[in-house]
């Protein structure tokens, strides 16, 4: 039976699935799953990007060992991230970590020479100060030696693409995410590069989802003693990954990719690039098949995994599981943090940053582990509702309900109470949906499936869908003007 093969790389695990297609239905088998830990070195923060191939090849090696025939591969990561290949094509330098201090007050230095407004006409992209556009600002500025010998930019997935079939070639939805691309020309913005001092050679052709890239270069194969396979671009964000597999009935839907991020949006046909869009921070991020992603990045999980490091670390050590019990004993609505302030954004002791940004807001900080992660998960929830109004208004939509995908609906507790604080219906499905949307395009792109809506619809019939109803609406309604006031946010 024919296999295909997705890498879906996050930012704390990556894993290697395998997918075949029967009588239109998916199984899935994960054939390899390993950690993704960055690395300190001094005051730097890296990915360990060598480590992350060879990751890869383990996936191929353990599908040659069960005697699984993989006719086709593709890769999907996080964003904004990227590596420089020198002019005899070798990576120069481990690749940075968007969480990496070198961006600190880069954004303000770069809108004294160009104003924000330009670059968001140009791109639509939000501004989060790890963007693309400010790492290699903040490059420029420090003189790098990194930066005056590059003769290409590849971001995650185009780089370890390149290691795998030694083609150079950037990847749309990924691309759009460097804050360089300019969807009104469908390219490269040539007149933004020159001003940042850049030159337009250091950025390749842009590949679509379900375009070939090339295969496995002989190297490869006679090292791993595998044949040469068809390698294709998919929706390499892997949020873009994760929006070709929700499930949704409805061509007018609103979806959360619930993990280290939450990604809160719609699908759109034309980038909304207006003033309004910009005020309130919104992206433009391209999408598969001719589509945008109109949708604000969201800190998600992340600070829960912090806390949980920072506990392990105190020699506390839970499971995810523990905490979310230990949660729910916790008094509900006690407290609330905005998820998006810079207090949350680096590695650290988050307990008492919660703490800290409580103090701040006059609230009284939550004790004990469990209060905390209640008072993440009701943040969350609340900031949800908050996302998803202001989605419906740019979008002129109206949404019946959310759709969650990702890692975090394994999290039962955060599902009920987002559906409480939205006052409306969570559709939770599928957990590993951006390596599900991966394996989708693959299949489009050989002819198993016509395009996207049917992919979702065999997406629809081949894994469950958790229902949540909303509860309490009275109670997280109050909760909500609350948390809007200790946030600052407006309604």
């Amino acid at each position: 039976m024919a296999s295909i093969l997705a890498y879906d790389l996050g930012a704390s695990s990556g894993r290697a699935l395998l997918g075949r297609l029967t009588d239109n239905r998916i199984e899935t088998e994960e054939l390899h799953r390993f950690g993704n830990d960055p690395v300190q070195v001094a005051d730097r923060l890296h990915w360990d990007i060598l480590r992350l191939y060879h990751e890869l090849k383990q996936g191929l090696l353990k599908a040659k060992h069960q005697g699984v025939e993989v006719s086709s591969l593709a890769i999907d990561s996080w964003a904004v991230d990227f590596g420089f290949l020198g002019a005899s094509g070798e990576l120069l330098g481990n690749p940075y970590h968007y969480r990496d201090r070198h961006t600190d007050g880069i954004m303000e230095k770069l809108f004294a020479d160009i104003p924000a407004a330009d670059i968001f006409a140009r791109t639509g992209i939000q501004f989060l100060s790890f963007n693309s556009i400010f790492q290699l600002y903040a490059l420029k500025q420090a003189n790098s030696p990194l930066l005056r010998e590059a003769k290409r930019f590849l971001m995650i997935p185009d780089l370890l693409r390149y290691f795998m079939t030694g083609e150079q070639v950037n990847e749309f939805t990924n691309a759009t995410t460097t804050q360089l691309y300019n969807p009104k020309l469908g390219g490269w913005d040539g007149e933004l590069l020159g001003k940042l001092g850049l030159s337009e050679s250091l950025f390749g052709p842009v590949a679509q989802p379900g375009q070939a890239v090339g295969s496995l270069r002989p190297s490869l194969t006679e090292e791993l003693g595998v044949r040469s396979i068809p390698v294709y671009a998919v929706a390499e964000h892997d949020t873009g990954s994760a929006v070709v597999a929700v499930p949704a009935l409805d061509r007018s839907f609103a979806y959360l990719s619930c993990g280290t991020w939450s990604l809160m949006g719609t699908e759109v046909e034309q980038p909304v690039i207006s003033e309004r869009a910009r005020e309130l921070n919104f992206t433009n991020e391209g999408g598969a098949y001719g589509t945008f992603r109109l949708l604000k990045n969201i800190m998600g999980l992340w600070i829960l995994n912090e806390c949980r490091r920072e506990w392990e670390r105190a020699g506390q050590s839970y499971s995810f599981p523990e905490l979310v019990q230990m949660s729910n004993r916790a008094d509900p609505l006690a407290a609330f943090i905005e998820p998006d302030d810079d207090l949350f954004l680096h590695p650290g002791d988050m307990p008492g940053q919660i703490r800290k940004y409580c103090e701040r807001t006059g609230q009284r900080a939550p004790e004990g582990p469990g209060a905390i992660v209640r008072c993440i998960l009701e943040s969350l929830a609340l900031k949800y509702r908050y996302v998803l109004e202001l989605t419906e208004e740019l979008s002129g939509k109206r949404f019946g309900g959310l759709h969650m995908v990702g890692g975090g609906i394994q999290n039962k507790l955060l599902c009920q109470w987002s559906a409480n604080a939205i006052g409306k219906p969570v559709w939770a499905g599928p957990a590993e949906g951006s390596a599900i949307g991966n394996l989708a395009v693959q299949w489009i792109a050989s002819g198993e499936l016509a395009d996207i809506w049917e992919a979702r619809k065999v997406i629809r019939d081949s894994f469950p869908v958790d229902v949540y109803e909303p509860a309490d609406t009275e109670m997280w309604q109050e909760a909500y003007g609350r948390f809007l006031t200790v946030t600052s946010l407006r309604a």
